[in-house]
């Protein structure tokens, strides 16, 4: 059950983070579906370079960089910050992801 969860959960995720980066003009949105690849897509619908892909692997420091790029993302969409602030909060990224993923 956990693993079924799991892959309904990534693919949501992915599914999501492919459809703001095809909402923002972002290449390779299919990225979206390659693990580690999807965040290197985030950092460029941020705007921010290729190489912070790094920063998400560094324990405490991936947390101020994945609010940096959410932030800098819900503003790309033009929602407003909390929306990229609530992607680190469990449970509620779902929700804030939907928002700023499929909202117009």
């Amino acid at each position: 059950m956990g693993v079924i969860l799991f892959i309904v959960v990534y693919a949501y995720f992915a599914y999501g983070i492919q459809t703001i980066a095809e909402k923002t003009g972002t290449e390779n949105a299919w990225l979206a579906w390659v693990p580690l690849a999807n965040i290197y897509l985030l950092c460029k619908v941020a705007d921010k370079p290729g190489w912070w892909l790094v920063l998400f692997l560094i324990p405490l420091v991936n947390i101020v960089v994945s609010v940096i790029v959410w932030l800098a993302i819900a503003e790309k969409r033009g929602k407003e910050g909390v929306w990229g602030v609530l992607m680190i909060v469990p449970f509620l990224n779902l929700a804030a992801l939907g928002y700023l993923a499929f909202s117009d």
